[in-house]
């Protein structure tokens, strides 16, 4: 296969998804931010499910599934996607070569531990990251990946093993691409139909395990780590270092995706001439920083840096849903 190199703009984003899908909608002559990319696809939510296991450990997700940014996204504002996956890894292979000597970047679904760019210490068996590859140069792919600031390459059997690893959200060889992009977009009514889906996601849901239920549940879970026997066990620790982990290590986590919300709303504001959306930027800031406050002190006391206090983690876990729940009850009447 001769040397490829599509012209690609390289963007370095927040979030590897919703960072994708901007590049990708912007190779295609659609700019818009990944704000407001992220706050359209209406993806924002908080999850506790411990029957579902990562690692042995519960399933906590700060946002909605992977490829939700991308479906909401594309739904909202009209845009047809192209989305391949293969049984086989060689086919995968050869659909990836076709496309790029086609000339079209495409993203791909992932698994981070079979990416030889990130270091040792950052790779770990998580199969929903998400990148863009532009080009190849003998065994060497040209890929586009968010999460960095400078393109990269990947060898041809990493990157095999990283889109056909099995598991949890396993890729199959997940490809996708737009195939139709309007050429003028309305964001109003796509903003305004993406908050009434998320305040009704994080205020409405049924189940105690989602939403604003979900943050409170996770509270409760903490809380019951002190009233056992032995409250500082190994594996009380490793439940705290997990929770940890999935909010700021894997995607932007916890805090990183109510700052990337935030700034849809400030983006947003103007847009739908309604300063109370202003107001709730500023609001869901301060919980980001409420979200990093308690994954400090999760991080601290799991390392012998603060003494133990299951009873302080659980209550800043209550001022998170407290406060997200003003929020949303404000964002309800728009």
């Amino acid at each position: 296969m001769e040397k490829i190199k599509i012209p690609f703009e390289h963007s370095h984003s927040a979030h590897c998804e919703s960072g994708v899908i901007t590049s990708l909608l912007r190779h295609q002559g659609l700019n818009i931010s990944e704000p407001m990319a992220f706050g359209i696809s209406g993806a924002l939510t908080m999850a506790y499910i411990p029957f579902l296991k990562i690692g042995g450990m519960p399933l906590i997700g700060y946002r909605m599934p992977p490829k939700s940014i991308i479906r909401g996204l594309a739904k909202r504002l009209g845009i047809k996607m192209h989305t391949e996956t293969f049984r086989s890894r060689q086919a995968g292979m050869n659909a990836l070569d076709r496309y790029l000597q086609d000339g079209r970047p495409v993203g791909l679904q992932t698994s981070v531990y079979w990416l030889p760019y990130f270091p040792a210490e950052m790779r770990f068996h998580f199969n929903a990251h998400n990148l863009v590859v532009f080009g190849k140069s003998d065994n060497e792919y040209l890929i586009s990946d968010p999460t960095l600031e400078q393109p990269v390459s990947c060898d041809a059997t990493s990157l095999k093993k990283a889109r056909f690893v099995k598991g949890m959200m396993s890729p199959k060889g997940l490809i996708y691409y737009p195939t139709s992009v309007p050429d003028n977009v309305d964001l109003k009514a796509p903003i305004l139909s993406a908050i009434r889906a998320n305040t009704k996601m994080m205020l409405k849901t049924p189940i105690p395990l989602v939403g604003i239920k979900g943050i409170r549940t996770l509270s409760k879970a903490v809380r019951k780590l002190g009233a056992k026997h032995d409250n500082h066990t190994h594996q009380n620790k490793l439940f705290l270092g997990h929770i940890v982990r999935m909010q700021e290590e894997i995607g932007t986590g916890g805090a990183g995706f109510r700052f990337l919300y935030a700034s849809f709303l400030q983006e947003a504001a103007p847009i739908v001439d309604d300063a109370r959306l202003q107001v709730a930027a500023t609001m869901l800031t301060n919980t980001g920083d409420e979200w990093r406050s308690f994954a400090l002190h999760a991080a601290k006391m799991c390392k012998g840096r603060m003494d133990m206090d299951y009873d302080k983690l659980a209550d800043q876990l209550l001022v998170c849903a407290e406060q997200e729940e003003e929020i949303f009850l404000k964002l309800s009447k728009i």
